[in-house]
């Protein structure tokens, strides 16, 4: 059997309301933001935007980026009101900031740019 070399996926696969508990605490304890795009592997939108989903993942490796499957963990699509997807949601502190619905590359990008934009300016 061949082995592939691969990058180390920075895309943590939630498989659990616990583990979504867990990893929602760990960033709020270092003070991360989370970017969630909830998929589902029968929903070619969403399965098309898993390639960008972790490019940008490791372009900001600031931010804690998770992908829930609505089929496999569905007490947390639930719990954050999905109805659609792929559905991204922006996260700070364990509270929705804001929740983009539809494969919008660009507009996905552009709203993790404002939240960059928005910690370096309270920063300063």
């Amino acid at each position: 059997m061949e082995t592939i070399e691969q990058n180390k996926s920075r895309v943590l696969v939630i498989d659990s309301l616990q583990s979504w508990e867990f990893n929602l605490n760990q960033a709020s304890n270092h003070n991360s933001l989370i970017v969630v795009h909830f998929t589902a592997s029968w929903c070619m939108p969403s399965v098309a935007m898993i390639p960008y989903f972790e490019e940008l993942a490791s372009n900001y490796p600031d931010f804690l980026f998770l992908s829930v499957d609505v089929d496999e963990v569905k007490e947390v699509a639930t719990k954050n009101d999905i109805k659609a997807m792929p559905t991204f949601l922006f996260l700070k502190d364990g509270a929705p900031l804001e929740k983009l619905v539809g494969a919008n590359p660009e507009e996905i990008k552009k709203r993790i740019d404002g939240f960059v934009q928005s910690t370096h300016a309270s920063i300063a």
